[in-house]
């Protein structure tokens, strides 16, 4: 099975404001990312020209109404947009956010026809992205609407793989999103990403408790005994190696996320605070378990240094990179999956 295809690699630009330029300028300003794949940005041609001024960029940018003859060793810009747009580095503005949907949301639709291959992500503000036309707190919940499949934001770097069983939820109302149906639509999702996309055989997973301490038999609360640990144990009877509820207090500093292929964690900040303190620069927040491959970077616009030139862009390169292996993993898993070896009767 060939690998060696170049891969289009679509790209939403994020919020105007923020970093989401600077960083996906200076991803191409080394040539050698032409090698493994062609990036496609979604937005404006003349947007793209004064961030390149801007920030001094080196990178050849090329105008496109549509993919169909995008050149392979250049950064090709798709015209979602020919408004002009006020640049002001930093500032939270709602005007802004639409076209950082406008670009995701041509994007996206690039990514179900098939236009593009894999699409990463820029950050968005999750505040001022908001209209009458997109109500969702994250591109998660979007993609999850738009592609096939069950969504979940899986962090992963090289060395570490947090996912999780809910993720934009108030940590009031965690306990009250978290059933066996969860549990197990979610460890089954990670699960089958860990095989077909990251060519684990037998994945290994860890399950963070929902309370401190697992909820201490009781004294703090419990939906650890009632809900989390007997579903554990229903899997582990079908032969799935998933273990827990782990204290997740300790368990990130004793390293024993070491043993394991994957971590879930039961809310947000319980796994996106060791990851990132972990990881930090280096982790990607890829979109398991939909019909398309999404990844980004594991940060947001960072209004603070926006439009400085001084944004670190190793994430959103490990974005692009990562997104590139799980397309090519998922293809060849699918492709044996559909034609397994055969055993001689000899």
């Amino acid at each position: 099975m060939k690998s060696d295809k170049k891969i289009r690699v679509g790209i939403s630009i994020g919020d105007l404001n923020g970093i989401g330029s600077e960083i996906i300028l200076k991803s191409f300003e080394d040539q050698r990312m032409y090698d493994f794949c062609t990036p496609v940005v979604y937005g404006s041609y003349k947007l793209m020209s004064f961030f390149k001024k801007h920030f001094s960029s080196k990178v050849n940018l090329f105008e496109y109404k549509t993919v169909s003859n995008i050149g392979h060793n250049k950064m090709n810009v798709v015209n979602v947009w020919r408004d002009r747009v006020d640049i002001n580095f930093g500032e939270e503005d709602a005007h802004i956010g639409k076209y950082a949907i406008k670009s995701l949301k041509a994007a996206v639709e690039a990514l179900k026809n098939r236009e593009i291959d894999v699409l990463v992500t820029a950050p968005i503000n999750k505040f001022n992205s908001q209209s009458e036309e997109f109500k969702f707190p994250g591109h998660t919940d979007y993609l999850n609407q738009e592609l096939d499949g069950n969504s979940l934001m899986f962090m992963v770097s090289d060395t570490l793989r947090v996912g999780l069983l809910t993720d934009h939820v108030p940590v009031k109302d965690v306990p009250s999103h978290i059933d066996k149906d969860l549990i197990l639509r979610k460890i089954k999702t990670i699960s089958e990403s860990l095989k077909q996309d990251f060519r684990v055989s037998k994945p290994k997973i860890a399950v963070l408790s929902i309370n401190p301490h697992a909820g201490d038999q009781g004294v703090i609360g419990k939906e650890d005994d009632e809900i989390l640990k007997p579903t554990l144990v229903e899997l582990q009877k079908n032969g799935q190696l998933v273990y827990g509820p782990y204290a997740a207090d300790s368990f990130f500093g004793n390293k024993n996320h070491e043993n394991f292929d994957a971590v879930i964690a039961s809310y947000h900040d319980q796994g996106l605070i060791p990851f990132k303190t972990i990881t930090f620069g280096e982790g990607v927040n890829f979109t398991a378990g939909l019909s398309r491959v999404r990844t980004s970077p594991d940060h947001g616009t960072a209004f603070e240094i926006a439009g400085q030139g001084v944004a670190d862009e190793s994430s959103f390169k490990k974005a692009i990179f990562m997104a590139i292996e799980i397309f090519r993993n998922r293809s060849e898993y699918r492709h044996y999956s559909k034609q397994p070896l055969k055993v001689s009767r000899d």
